[in-house]
């Protein structure tokens, strides 16, 4: 009997570690890719959202989504269709089994890409967290394809060259935030 006790806590002990592992390894993954994974706080993000004066049936587009919880937050208080774009399997797979289990996966999808491959012709709201080098690349893509009328809220960094859409910022000890109408 003890043998099986010993076998059975050996095999918990892989499935941890293996868990863990393969969580670290993502997590270098996102970082080596231009942003690394940085949850937002419920507090942050409901400042966040309540600043962009969402409308009900905009398109909200989080770039470089992590494990979701701002889009997933905005599609179920303010009503927006929302689209998650992250390039680490393990957070698109996790964004999209909370969605399911918050029962808005019907309003909510969540693509493992590149978000230079992204198409923003759509978007009526455009959220970024990323890190200042990884938007400066965007900049160019934003103008030539973001629609005129679009709120762009970038988290933690000011948008290069266009200082003159700014609408406002959100200031905090952590990370301001700073709110753009192209």
């Amino acid at each position: 009997m003890n043998l099986v006790i010993y076998f059975s806590l050996m095999l918990v002990e892989v499935f941890i570690l293996l868990g863990v592992s393969i969580y670290g390894v993502s997590l270098l993954f996102s970082a080596f890719k231009g942003a690394p994974y940085v949850p937002t706080s419920k507090k942050q993000l409901e400042r966040i959202l309540e600043n962009a004066h969402l409308k009900k049936n905009g398109q909200f587009v989080e770039l470089g989504s992590g494990d979701g919880r701002l889009v997933r937050y905005a599609v179920k208080n303010y009503g927006v269709k929302g689209t998650g774009v992250e390039i680490n399997p393990l957070l698109v797979w996790w964004s999209r089994y909370l969605s399911k289990k918050d029962g808005i996966s019907h309003k909510i999808v969540f693509l493992k890409q590149n978000v230079f491959n992204y198409s923003l012709q759509k978007v009526d709201y455009l959220y970024l967290f990323l890190m200042p080098e990884l938007i400066k690349k965007l900049i160019p893509k934003f103008k030539k394809e973001l629609k005129k009328g679009v709120v762009i809220i970038s988290h933690g960094f000011k948008l290069p060259g266009l200082e003159k859409k700014l609408i406002h910022t959100e200031f905090d000890k952590a990370f301001s935030t700073y709110y753009y109408k192209v």
